[in-house]
């Protein structure tokens, strides 16, 4: 959501790979963001410029020397209004290029100008891409600041298999939301944020799990990175993908889960409990697969430890003002329940949900939420996952600013 209304501008270079940067663009363009594509000759020779004028409804820049209508120098009103400039794919004679300062083109002219942040998607052979020139243009645009994502390793245009392939679009937009959010108005502060549903071994194969699919906690992580956080995911096994510039520690059981958060507490300004945790565990596991037998199977299940409960009874050692919200996923009674979790638990802010209702709860990307925070209760209508995550961090931020954790102008706190 931080790309909306963004002014992005993406170099396009003459590889293979610039057929990617069709779909990258088309990503960039459904996510509100305003889209100024510069191609240089030899891009036009892999994907035509009417490609990208259909997909931005602008026209493509080529030309070095064109002016716009309004008489303004075009890698200069380009370089001067972007957001971000996004080379993709960036081969490398034009990672030379940028390394050594040269400007003989519309992209390179574009670049020196700007003032923006500069994110390069390599993409060649990997050949060109292990050799130490390259390797040394690469560093070089490193230490400046810019920012180099890949190349992944797989199948390349000769047939061969290696480092070189541009990395997928999706990836390149993650990254996009991670270097715009870097001064988003959560910088400078620590969230904790669980995901996912612990599973609970009974042998080596099988295990008591929940419905949780993770997408709740994992959006939460991704919209706290997007507005500038330092996150620390704590996930159970999903089938999620790892968020980009988020910390991801993956746990499987409700012990691993409480360790693995109590250690990241210090320092921690928010500890955001989106996970599924079991509240039982098997009391024996075996170390070997337990056969089928002719009779029932009887399980003995004992507590395991409440993650909430026991960072509440710490909260005073941890120096420093902590926040923290819970998630009540509830069948029935749905305030009631959520409210009498956010008094046991000593919680600032609870997301009650009711997971039998349509579109929301487990496995899909909606969510229909209550928030409550002892005082005031507010019901939000059938969101996606994102938003939920936004109008719950927005919570928060209120909640440290009434603390005196909110972040400054620099990012400091």
């Amino acid at each position: 959501m931080n790309l909306k209304g963004k002014q992005i501008v993406l170099g396009v270079t003459g590889g293979i790979a610039a057929y990617k940067a069709a779909d990258l663009c088309s990503r960039l363009v459904k996510v509100g963001a305003d889209v100024h594509v510069v191609m240089t000759d030899a891009a036009t020779q892999f994907v035509s410029p009417l490609t990208f004028q259909a997909l931005t409804h602008r026209p493509v820049s080529v030309d070095m020397f064109a002016l716009l209508r309004d008489t303004d120098i075009t890698h200069v009103s380009l370089g001067h209004s972007a957001d971000l400039l996004i080379v993709a794919p960036a081969t490398a004679n034009t990672l030379a290029k940028l390394s050594l300062g040269l400007a003989d083109n519309l992209l390179t002219t574009t670049a020196l100008a700007t003032r923006s942040p500069i994110l390069i998607a390599p993409a060649m052979e990997t050949g060109m891409w292990e050799n130490r020139v390259t390797q040394a243009h690469a560093a070089t645009l490193r230490d400046r600041g810019v920012h180099v994502i890949g190349p992944a390793e797989g199948r390349l245009a000769s047939g061969a298999v290696g480092a070189g392939r541009m990395v997928e679009p999706a990836e390149i937009v993650e990254e996009a939301r991670r270097i715009l959010g870097q001064t988003g108005d959560l910088a400078g502060l620590r969230l904790v944020v669980s995901a996912g549903g612990t599973r609970e071994s009974l042998d080596p194969v099988r295990y008591i799990g929940n419905r949780s699919s993770g997408k709740m906690g994992y959006a939460l992580a991704r919209a706290a990175r997007d507005r500038g956080a330092n996150v620390i995911l704590v996930s159970a096994p999903t089938s999620l993908d790892a968020p980009r510039g988020v910390s991801l520690l993956v746990v499987e059981s409700a012990q691993q889960m409480h360790d693995a958060v109590m250690a990241q507490l210090a320092g921690c300004d928010a500890l955001i409990m989106a996970a599924a945790v079991a509240d039982y565990r098997p009391d024996e596991v075996s170390n070997q697969k337990i056969k089928k037998g002719a009779g029932r199977w009887v399980l003995n299940l004992e507590r395991t430890p409440d993650i909430l409960d026991t960072v509440s009874e710490r909260r005073e050692q941890i120096g420093r003002p902590l926040i923290l919200v819970g998630f009540a996923a509830e069948t029935e009674n749905l305030l009631v329940n959520a409210e009498g979790k956010l008094k046991r638990k000593g919680l600032d802010l609870i997301v009650a949900n009711d997971i039998t209702a349509t579109g929301s709860g487990f496995g899909v990307d909606t969510n229909q939420v209550v928030l409550l925070d002892g005082v005031d209760s507010t019901a939000l209508p059938l969101l996606s996952k994102e938003e939920v995550a936004h109008l719950i961090l927005n919570r928060v931020r209120e909640m440290l600013h009434g603390k005196g954790r909110t972040p400054d102008a620099d990012g400091g706190v």
